[in-house]
């Protein structure tokens, strides 16, 4: 079973590579010497290193206290959450999942392998709590692909405590910095080891110029594809989130699909749809399969908290079991799916394709033309069709018709927000006004189109009940309620929407 650990810690190098007395530390009340633990680690990357590529390590360690397989991400500077898995003579199927997203289909090899005599102290305070691992590494690194290199070095390593405050690892540097010791200028050993015994991680070769950054957005063309790259890195970065379930990353990874086919909707005239649509395509579904376990998650939550909202007296029936039942029922199996389908050779190929489109973008001429009118055209197109929409589901009475308006305007509110986001960078505060706009608007209609979708499911768990002998009564309170909703939504949509018509005129 893997576990996930937030590491916390500091690389430093000395001429004189040794340990400065750290007792003067403030809150260090002793430094406790806990020997010398010899490890030997392997790293694996594909031929082309695109773990290191994205600051991301895997090995399998043996020796120390934590020997097992270890998957590094970045989070910030000097902080990296680790994933470890038992030792075993494979890697373990749960981390080779959580890089699939950047290996793809390429094979894992051995890349590096790191020797490091370990010499251990532990900062405490007073009640003996341990504060920080200050570590002197003397490290033996050696290529094992792509040459045959080999160097050695020594560096210390201090390493938070779990739970420590980050603040503390400051005052350790200070004292450390006053008795000559520098920050490292390799972020990991993996990085100095790939350096000094062969390319680096970006291929290159020792003493080799870095190649320069992409050039800042200059025409339509450019924003575009800065925008669909970022989501593009989105979904890729999103993904091992999703496998570990965290919070909201299946929603989040969702958005990145929507946004992207999105964009190559509303900028159809800087990117060719006919190679664009087969990929939006891809998107769409991609997006239905993330979405069908989280849509019946947002719906239970919001009919549980409807009903944990009226008077006890008025539940009859077993309401909360049928309601967990009917759940259950519908969710069952989704996650599974889920993994299976980022598992599955069409969600590889997506991904391979997303890249390849980016790599060689279908630019047609409007991508050459000055940002400033060729974006702002977009925008002014997308929010005058959904005018159009939003003053077509005004003029009909309450109803099946009003609610259909209503979601399609939602859409198109929705597909408006990204093409201002993608205007921000080139349009600047203009867009960046109505991309807020159209996040209140589209707001407003999803909590009407939630009601559409409670009464809906409202409807079926009554009709249960009432097949089963229950009481239906409490089903028909909570619809009343869904119904009230809807209203407030559908009274406040014309105040609001002449609001925004006020901002965009003025």
């Amino acid at each position: 079973m893997a576990e996930t650990k937030r590491e916390i810690e500091r690389k430093y190098e000395s001429d004189e590579s040794g340990l400065p007395d750290l007792t003067g530390v403030a809150g260090v009340a002793a430094v406790l010497d806990k020997g010398v633990a010899d490890l030997d680690a392997t790293y694996y990357d594909t031929a082309d290193q695109r773990l290191a590529a994205n600051s991301m390590t895997l090995r399998r360690r043996t020796g120390g206290t934590d020997a097992g397989w270890h998957l590094k991400f970045p989070v910030a500077p000097g902080v990296r959450d680790e994933i470890q898995a038992p030792l075993s003579d494979t890697l373990p199927r749960t981390l080779a999942g959580l890089v699939r997203s950047r290996v793809r289909e390429a094979g894992l090899l051995p890349v590096i392998r790191l020797r490091s005599a370990r010499d251990i102290r532990h900062l405490v305070d007073a009640d003996g709590t341990l504060l920080a691992e200050v570590s002197v590494d003397a490290v033996h690194a050696e290529r094992l692909s792509g040459g045959a290199g080999a160097a050695q070095w020594t560096e210390i390593e201090v390493e938070l405590a779990d739970g420590g405050d980050p603040a503390f690892l400051d005052k350790v540097e200070k004292r450390l910095r006053k008795a000559g010791v520098r920050p490292s200028k390799s972020s990991s050993k993996l990085s100095r080891a790939l350096k000094e015994t062969g390319a680096g991680k970006d291929g290159r070769k020792r003493g080799e110029r870095k190649k320069a950054r992409p050039p800042a957005p200059v025409t339509t063309g450019d924003h575009v594809l800065a925008y669909l790259r970022a989501q593009r890195d989105a979904i890729v970065r999103l993904d091992p989130a999703v496998r570990q379930d965290a919070h909201d990353s299946v929603h989040s990874m969702r958005v990145a699909t929507r946004r992207m086919r999105s964009a190559f909707r509303s900028y159809g005239k800087v990117l060719d749809r006919t190679v664009t649509d087969p990929i939006g395509e891809e998107l769409k579904w991609l997006a239905a399969e993330l979405g069908a376990g989280r849509d019946q998650e947002v719906l239970t939550e919001r009919l549980t908290t409807l009903l944990g909202e009226i008077p006890r007296p008025l539940v009859t029936g077993p309401v909360r079991t049928r309601l967990r039942t009917w759940s259950h029922a519908r969710r069952s199996g989704s996650r599974r799916r889920m993994i299976a389908v980022l598992d599955g050779g069409r969600y590889l190929t997506l991904l391979d394709t997303l890249d390849a489109l980016l790599a060689d973008p279908p630019l047609l001429k409007a991508a050459g033309a000055a940002p400033e009118k060729a974006i702002a055209r977009t925008v002014d197109k997308d929010f005058k069709a959904l005018a159009a929409l939003v003053d077509r589901a005004l003029d009909l009475p309450a109803g099946q018709d009003r609610d259909l308006a209503l979601h399609e305007a939602r859409k198109k509110a929705k597909r408006t927000r990204y093409a201002a986001e993608a205007a921000t960078p080139a349009l600047g505060e203009p867009a960046a006004a109505l991309t807020k706009s159209m996040k209140s608007l589209q707001g407003l209609l999803g909590e009407h189109q939630d009601s559409v979708m409670s009464r809906e499911a409202l409807r079926d768990l009554a009709r249960q009940a009432h097949a089963a002998g229950e009481s239906a009564f409490t089903y028909g309170l909570l619809y009343g309620r869904e119904e009230q909703r809807a209203t407030r939504a559908e009274t406040d949509l014309p105040v609001m929407w002449a609001a925004i018509g006020r901002q965009r005129d003025g």
